[in-house]
């Protein structure tokens, strides 16, 4: 079984982008506090890429900003791409299935 729930905070705001087949997508990090703090009392965070697409997509770059905290339910893919350099690069994101409102950010 390959299943992940989160709930954080978008790090900015998400952009619409589209594939060469025009398939809309959009790709965004979510903070994910710890659930410990440490030795200093402070809270860490886990930044989590994930990918959502089609409508999906279209709605979470609509509605979606920096600092607005989310569910995000899907499942954990891996992929790998070589750069311009020949390089190999490994990624490793949440495919977003379904996403929540939580909250809005708290303002300072």
């Amino acid at each position: 079984m390959n299943k992940v729930v989160l709930v954080g905070r978008i790090t900015k705001d998400p952009e619409l982008k589209r594939t060469g087949s025009d398939i809309p997508y959009v790709q965004f990090t979510v903070a994910v506090n710890r659930p410990y703090k440490n030795n200093t009392g402070e809270r860490q965070a886990d930044f989590i890429g994930c990918v959502a697409w089609r409508q999906t997509a279209e709605v979470i770059s609509k509605y979606v900003r920096k600092g607005q905290q989310i569910g995000v339910d899907g499942s954990i893919q891996t992929r790998s791409y070589d750069d311009s350099n020949g390089v190999k690069h490994y990624v490793t994101e949440v495919l977003v299935e379904n996403f929540h409102f939580i909250e809005s950010k708290k303002e300072d």
